[in-house]
């Protein structure tokens, strides 16, 4: 079993590190007692492979338990089957400074007569031992989450495992009101309406005699080469900047033909350019 422990100082990024690595699929535990670890070490052993990546964030908010930690890492590291390894956030402290000025939370060592300033150099000081031990040391003074996570993915992403972007390509009707987890959004309204044709209107998008009439105009074609364009310049972009799931939502008025044969089309068009994408209609049975 793989146990990394997440410390370091408090605003330089733990918790955003730990949501990180719940992606990579580790088990997180945020601010979890030190005394604590060993058992809770044990009960995962115990569960014989339920839990083979653990992560554990701990911070300054366990004041007593920064003179325990060494000695527990110790007993972790002397347990059948566990390997520990110690990720360590750091961060300037002009720029943890800023951060607690824009977050307006007290930082947990900052008190009446101590500023922030002297909490972090307090804090750095309670530190230096853990940081001293630390198998990996990230300083996000400069980091964008982007950056972050690609920096975490590159340390402890399982071999083979790639960055990609979840995409959701889903269909709707501007009568029953724009999705409201829609990223990008674009308007078919423009092209030829299926529904004034008598023999189509009871069927869908997802119907070949749709799709035909819907594609059979040059708009379509080029509209769909459009937006084919935009993607690809935009999701290596996305990606880049840390975002994990994107929906792109494709509204015609009913949300039953129009829509649905387009966002079909470009849910095809992702999924071949080896994109993890599926293909949601919202609207089609109302």
């Amino acid at each position: 079993m793989e146990f990394l422990i997440i410390t370091g100082l408090s605003g330089a990024g733990k918790s955003r590190a730990a949501d990180v690595l719940e992606d990579l699929e580790y088990y997180c535990v945020d601010n979890m007692p030190v005394a604590l670890m060993p058992r809770f070490a044990e009960l995962c052993l115990d569960a014989h492979g339920r839990y083979e990546r653990v992560a554990l964030v701990t911070d300054v908010r366990e004041r007593d338990g920064f003179g325990e930690l060494l000695t527990t890492l110790d007993e972790l590291q002397a347990m059948e089957g566990c390997t520990v390894r110690i990720l360590y956030m750091d961060a300037d402290v002009r720029t943890l400074v800023r951060r607690y000025k824009e977050s307006r939370r007290p930082h947990p060592l900052a008190g009446r007569g101590v500023s922030v300033e002297q909490a972090v150099k307090k804090e750095e000081e309670l530190l230096a031992p853990i940081k001293a031990r630390a198998d990996y040391i990230l300083n996000s003074s400069q980091m964008t989450l982007g950056m972050l996570q690609s920096r975490l993915f590159s340390l402890f992403a399982e071999a083979g495992k790639k960055r990609e972007l979840q995409v959701t390509v889903m269909s709707f009707g501007y009568k029953h009101g724009i999705p409201l987890e829609a990223d990008l959004v674009f308007d078919v309204r423009f092209l030829p309406n299926p529904f004034y044709v008598e023999e189509l209107r009871p069927l869908s998008g997802l119907d070949r005699p749709v799709a035909e009439f819907v594609f059979s105009y040059p708009q379509t074609r080029q509209f769909m080469e459009m937006i084919a364009q935009m993607l690809d310049f935009l999701m290596p972009h996305y990606v880049e900047e840390g975002k994990v799931g994107l929906t792109i939502a494709i509204g015609c008025t009913g949300g039953r033909h129009r829509s649905v044969a387009i966002a079909a089309a470009l849910n095809d068009y992702l999924v071949a350019k080896g994109i993890s994408s599926e293909n949601v209609n919202r609207d089609i049975e109302k």
